[in-house]
């Protein structure tokens, strides 16, 4: 008899948002193992031509208590801190087994290791040093209940008996680590999205777009044309200040879409913040150009049909960067200087600088 064999990493979240999470989840675990656990200790006992008293034992703990146990926590005006009792209970039962078998050398250490291996994987900080007191109070209990009877031999049947739980312990834990490990990877992967996305816009954001221009203009330097795009969204206070901060937002998510519609693979696009944007293109600047006026050709174009009205429109400006590049703020400054020169001469267009980026080569 011993208590649920698997990997169970519970956090404060089964009390906060949950209180009833914790004993569920421990409960199919319990009968599982509780239940495997029998199977050694009925062989022992059958062994040791036992009395009906560990014969009721038995069935109390391995077959009875896990239901019981559950209905205890589910019952209780707090559910966590009531499983949390039963689980050092299960450590006492599971103590009281070992002098029952007389000390059959196999099936005890199976037991302890497994008892004292399942509180360190609740997650429950502290759990199986409280349980230890239990453990031992159970081995004392159950050794003056039998005179501490010494019997330590395992025969082989006892041996083949033990086999359902070394198995199905190992294979549960295995498979329980495994459910974990994905579960963290996708947390892994979904705190990196958002800690690199927009949250508006879903582009890159600021410092995610640096760090992947940066390893761009990196690889640039083996020879691949790049193109920086700067996007400024034309007076967008204007639109704030007449429309709602709402409508702005609105503009932005739909600017955003648009770029990421002219994204080829291998580009890079972000929002530096505000109503600013940033594009990276792979290839020389014709393409460059006639990709930035597709882009500010179909920004142009946008509705927003529930807000009558609402027109936007964009400037570019566009800084080509060649074999031998420079930094990146070089090259920014450099489309930012076409961008200066985009919205000075009306807005709604392309400008570019040759100066700047001949400065870059």
């Amino acid at each position: 008899m011993t208590p649920e064999p698997a990997s169970r990493h519970v956090d404060a979240t089964d009390r906060l948002s949950d209180p009833q999470r914790m004993p569920r989840r421990v409960y199919v675990l319990r009968v599982l193992g509780m239940g495997l656990g029998v199977v050694p200790m009925a062989v022992v006992l059958r062994e040791l031509d036992a009395g009906w008293a560990s014969w009721a034992y038995l069935v109390f703990a391995g077959l009875l208590w896990p239901h019981l146990a559950y209905l205890v926590a589910m019952r209780s005006a707090d559910p966590y801190r009531s499983e949390r009792r039963n689980l050092v209970v299960d450590a006492a039962l599971a103590g009281f087994c070992v002098p029952l078998m007389q000390f059959n050398l196999l099936p005890s250490v199976m037991l302890m290791t497994v008892v004292t291996a399942d509180r360190i994987n609740t997650g429950i900080r502290g759990l199986w040093l409280r349980s230890l007191p239990g453990l031992a109070l159970g081995i004392v209990g159950g050794g003056f209940a039998t005179g501490f009877a010494f019997a330590p031999h395992t025969s082989m049947t006892v041996m083949l008996a033990c086999l359902p739980m070394l198995v199905g312990y190992t294979l549960s834990v295995s498979l329980n680590a495994y459910r974990l490990v994905r579960k963290v990877q996708a947390q892994n992967r979904r705190l990196a999205e958002l800690s690199s996305i927009d949250p508006l816009t879903g582009l890159n954001n600021r410092g995610h777009w640096q760090v992947l221009a940066e390893r761009l203009l990196r690889e640039a330097g083996g020879g691949d044309a790049l193109s920086l795009v700067l996007i400024d969204v034309d007076r967008f206070k204007a639109i704030n200040d007449g429309h709602g901060h709402t409508a702005g937002d609105d503009v932005l998510v739909a600017v955003a879409g648009e770029i990421k519609a002219c994204l080829r693979e291998g580009d890079c696009a972000g929002r530096l913040g505000g109503d600013e944007f940033a594009l990276i293109l792979r290839g020389g600047r014709v393409a460059a150009e006639a990709t930035a006026e597709r882009l500010r050709a179909a920004i142009d174009r946008l509705s927003f049909p529930d807000r009558p009205g609402l027109q936007c429109s964009v400037s570019l400006g566009l800084a080509e960067v060649g074999p031998a590049a420079g930094s990146l703020r070089a090259w920014m400054e450099a489309a930012d200087r076409a961008l200066y020169r985009a919205k000075s001469g009306g807005r709604n267009q392309v400008g570019g600088d040759i100066a700047g980026s001949r400065a870059l080569h």
